[in-house]
C-alpha cells in the first residue's frame, strides 16, 4: 500500500489518528473515473477529507473537472468529550464544536490542500509522492465551499428570513457550478445554471430571461397552483427542467409572497 500523508504535514500537528492513504484512495478512484473527467464523487463518511483531496490530485493530473461532495458530522472523540464535560461544556458550545472532526480536521485539511498553507499560515514543506510529485505548498486550482445543515425555527421562516438556509440545496441540485442565488429578493432571480420564480406575476419576464441563457438548466417555480405551474412549464426552453417548490416547501419556507 502506498504511504500515508501524515496529518501533521498539512495541519502542522497531528489531529487525526488513522487517516486513509491519500495515494491508495487516489489509485482506487483513478480505476473508476480515469475516463470520466466530469465525474461527481460522493463520500458519505468523509473523515479527514482524503477522498476530496484525492479528487483534486486526479484533476491536476489530467485537467479534469471532477467534483467531490464530502459529508460528515462534527463528532468529538470519546477522550476529548470526557475532558470537555469535566469543564462543564456540552455539544453546541463553541469550544466543543471546535474539536469536532469536521471543524478540527476535515475543513482545515481541505483548506490546507487547496492553499498549500497550514492553518497557522505557514507553507507546507512536504512534497507529494508517486504518480504526481510536486510541492504541497503549490496547492490546487480548485473551488471549495462548506455547508452546515441547520434546523430552522418557525418564526424566522414565517418572517421570510430562511431562504438562505435552502439556497445551497437548489444550487447543488442544479449542478453546483456558477453563481448561487442566496436571497429571495425581488420577483425572480436567475443565476448561471438555474433560476427561481418567486412571484407568478413575473412569469413573463422570468421566461424571457431564461430564453437568453443557454447555460440555465433548471427553473424552480414557487407555487401551489397546478394550472399556473403547467402553463409556465409549457413555455420553458427545451433545455430547462422545471422543478416545482410547493406544498411542504411553501409550508416550511414561505419565500414567495407571504400568501398561504
Amino acid at each position: 500500500m502506498r504511504g500515508v500523508l501524515p496529518s501533521r504535514s498539512l495541519l502542522g500537528e497531528k489531529r487525526f489518528e488513522f487517516p486513509k492513504s491519500l495515494y491508495a484512495v487516489e489509485d482506487s478512484l483513478r480505476f473508476i473515473v480515469a475516463d470520466k473527467p466530469d465525474a461527481v464523487i460522493v463520500d458519505f463518511f468523509a473523515g479527514s477529507g482524503t477522498t476530496a483531496h484525492a479528487v483534486m490530485r486526479l484533476n491536476r493530473q489530467d485537467g479534469g473537472r471532477r467534483r467531490s461532495i464530502s459529508v460528515t458530522n462534527n463528532e468529538v472523540s470519546a477522550e476529548e468529550q470526557a475532558g470537555l464535560r469535566s469543564r462543564g461544556l456540552r455539544p453546541g458550545d463553541a469550544e466543543w464544536e471546535a474539536l469536532g472532526i469536521c471543524d478540527y480536521v476535515t475543513k482545515p485539511r481541505i483548506q490546507a490542500a487547496v492553499t498549500g498553507l497550514t492553518p497557522s499560515g505557514n507553507a507546507v514543506k512536504t512534497d507529494y509522492k508517486f504518480t504526481d510529485e510536486f510541492p504541497i505548498e503549490d496547492g490546487f486550482e480548485e473551488n471549495v465551499e462548506f455547508f452546515t445543515m441547520t434546523y430552522e425555527a418557525p418564526r424566522p421562516i414565517a418572517h421570510h428570513r430562511s431562504f438562505e438556509a435552502v439556497a445551497p440545496i437548489l444550487w447543488l441540485k442544479s449542478g453546483a457550478t456558477g453563481t448561487r442565488i442566496d436571497r429571495a429578493a425581488g420577483e425572480f432571480a436567475v443565476a448561471d445554471t438555474y433560476g427561481v420564480l418567486f412571484d407568478l406575476d413575473a412569469s413573463r419576464a422570468f421566461l424571457d430571461t431564461l430564453v437568453t441563457s443557454e447555460l440555465v438548466r433548471m427553473a424552480y417555480i414557487v407555487t401551489d397552483d397546478d394550472r399556473a405551474f403547467q402553463m409556465i412549464c409549457s413555455e420553458l426552453p427545451p433545455h430547462v427542467e422545471p422543478i416545482r417548490l410547493y406544498e411542504s416547501y411553501l409550508t416550511n419556507f414561505k419565500i414567495n409572497t407571504g400568501r398561504e
